[in-house]
């Protein structure tokens, strides 16, 4: 089975679509989270995620703020002034889809957690110490991650945990056992704007690593229409 792996779309419409069409036909789709927040396409984003095949969405903290299940007490100012934007345009379709999420799934060889195993909802994996200490918090072979925007890999053996940054030209055989993130569509923060995401394939374990680039100026001035935070318009053209 080939799935395709994205996190942290932010209601990024037109990111979703430029993965949705590099990706081409896949089996499933596994969404790690953060469906919504800083962009403007939140309804927009949400009913095309519901039209692909098979999927699995978690949710993120973002969308768990945006439904009222998550204060808003450790967002900065940017970030809570788009989450209040965010709940006065979600429609009721909307509202539903996201109160269904969980930010955790086991499957068979896979655990799928939007921030980390051990605290799903808000954890930042930056680091092979903290990255470390997760390994503990999950059984299965591979556990895939999203929250940080930033693709990365941690594999750990029986004597320490390594970090690799994944690339783009080169598919990678994961070993277990290893937490891999696939990066941001929406909003990347690894100093490369193009939406991130990847495939993974169950039976032979590979991990296609890959970006595409997308429309960003016609985003930013939808952002700038609805009034969204000047700091989330332009990093989306840093990529940071």
């Amino acid at each position: 089975m080939r799935a395709l792996v994205l996190s942290d779309i932010h209601a990024n419409a037109n990111a979703l679509e430029s993965v949705l069409q590099l990706a081409g036909p896949v089996d499933a789709v596994w969404c790690l989270g953060d469906v919504v927040g800083y962009g403007p396409d939140p309804n927009e984003v949400i009913a095309r995620l519901r039209q692909l095949p098979n999927l699995l969405c978690l949710q993120g903290n973002h969308d768990a703020a945006a439904i009222g299940a998550l204060a808003l007490d450790g967002f900065n100012q940017e970030a809570r002034a788009s989450v209040e934007w965010l709940r006065n345009r979600l429609t009721p379709d909307s509202l539903e889809f996201l109160q269904s999420l969980q930010p955790r799934l086991e499957l068979e060889e896979v655990t799928l957690a939007h921030a980390s195993p051990r605290q799903p909802t808000l954890e930042y994996l930056l680091d092979v110490y903290t990255a470390g200490e997760n390994f503990d918090h999950f059984d299965s072979s591979f556990c895939f991650v999203g929250h940080t925007h930033i693709p990365v890999l941690f594999h750990k053996n029986e004597f320490q945990v390594t970090l690799h940054i994944p690339q783009t030209e080169r598919t990678l055989v994961l070993e277990p056992r290893c937490i891999v993130n696939p990066g941001s569509v929406g909003q990347p923060r690894d100093r490369d704007p193009r939406a991130a995401f990847a495939i993974f394939d169950d039976q032979e374990h590979t991990w296609a690593y890959q970006r595409v680039e997308y429309d960003i100026p016609a985003v930013q001035k939808r952002m700038q229409a609805a009034g969204l935070p000047e700091r989330h318009i332009t990093r989306l053209a840093s990529g940071w």
